[in-house]
């Protein structure tokens, strides 16, 4: 079979039959630094899974993925395996690993959820949260407009991971933390490639940053409502298929 590759969102986006690839630049840095390949190449795999340039019951190898991220098929291979820890991938003997499906009742589940611990939370940071903390997150929220504006999915995903989860860190409850960093990496956010390409990602990417223009007037309902309407995105136009 042909190697195959098809480009979404900007970002390629690798199959199981995928062989020789074009060289691809070095894997950046994501979420801040990291102490191995491993890391940083799941953190691009999550990423890439919750976007959907890894879709539900393709396999994947890891020489190709490594390809894709300009390192050796080992770290991607460890990677792949943390994820499969995780339930994100389940592994196909001698040809790689196939990414697990997700119904929608399952990512309404999240959703709820999700809503019910972020929007309370957040909006009690418009009380709380120390005005330098609340600034310092502002350059991860002009990098997920960058992203947004470059079509860059996979960069999006995560600067916006670490946006909301540094933003939940203010609260000082690390579990609360851990629970909806768990929540967002079992999301499917196929929509945004058709948001990337019409340009109303860039709409939904400000949003970041009219929250903390409202988090630091601490204005409760008006950070009350901008949460609400951003977590309503992730089952509405982010989650809409392609």
């Amino acid at each position: 079979m042909p190697p195959t590759e098809s480009r979404r969102g900007g970002v390629p986006s690798v199959s199981t039959a995928a062989a020789a690839a074009p060289p691809a630049p070095a894997l950046p840095v994501l979420g801040g630094k990291k102490s191995s390949y491993r890391e940083r190449v799941a953190d691009a795999l999550r990423a890439a899974l919750i976007a959907g340039e890894l879709r539900p019951g393709e396999v994947y190898s890891a020489p190709a993925l490594a390809g894709r991220f300009g390192v050796s098929a080992t770290p991607v291979r460890e990677a792949m395996l943390d994820l499969a820890k995780e339930g994100l991938v389940d592994t196909v003997p001698n040809k790689g690993f196939r990414v697990t499906a997700v119904t929608e009742r399952q990512l309404d589940e999240y959703t709820h959820v999700r809503s019910l611990i972020e929007i309370p939370t957040t909006a009690g940071l418009a009380r709380t949260a120390d005005p330098v903390s609340l600034e310092a997150l502002r350059p991860a929220a002009r990098e997920i407009v960058a992203a947004a504006a470059a079509g860059d999915l996979i960069a999006y995903v995560e600067a916006d991971t670490r946006f909301h989860l540094g933003l939940l860190a203010l609260a000082g409850n690390a579990h609360l933390v851990e629970v909806v960093g768990d929540l967002r990496k079992r999301a499917r956010l196929y929509g945004l490639t058709a948001l990337a390409e019409s340009g109303r990602l860039l709409s939904s990417a400000q949003e970041h940053l009219e929250l903390l223009d409202a988090l630091l007037a601490r204005d409760e309902e008006a950070v009350r409502g901008v949460m609400t309407r951003h977590l309503g995105h992730v089952r509405g136009m982010w989650a809409a298929p392609e």
